[in-house]
């Protein structure tokens, strides 16, 4: 399985980026697919996460900004962020999960900066 992230760059503080993120394998095979995010010198944490259900779940800091949402039919994973804080900044990573297997996107760069 190989995950594609697309999208992130530099951003001014209020703007809206979304990220993409294509697999190569059919993402309704995945129990859970999910985006995380790395900021320098932090651990790589959720941010948001979607079941093979549709179900949705946020991090409280992202929750009410941040949407994750799926395309099948082009097999790609979404997280639109509206309202970004320079506390977002980071690297942010597409994560797919079947069954034990977890699989990782190269990650996006999201600097949000005046």
């Amino acid at each position: 399985v190989q995950l594609q992230a697309y999208g992130g760059g530099l951003v001014r503080p209020g703007e809206n980026e979304q990220l993409s993120c294509v697999s190569s394998a059919n993402i309704f095979e995945f129990n859970e697919m999910a985006w995380y995010r790395q900021a320098p010198g932090k651990s790589r944490d959720l941010v948001a996460s979607i079941n093979v259900g549709g179900r949705t779940s946020y991090s409280e800091s992202v929750k009410g900004r941040f949407t994750i949402f799926r395309d099948g039919a082009r097999r790609t994973l979404f997280l639109q962020m509206t309202n970004l804080k320079p506390e977002d900044t980071a690297v942010y990573y597409c994560s797919a999960r079947e069954m034990s297997e977890r699989y990782w996107g190269q990650g996006t760069q999201v600097t949000v900066s005046s």
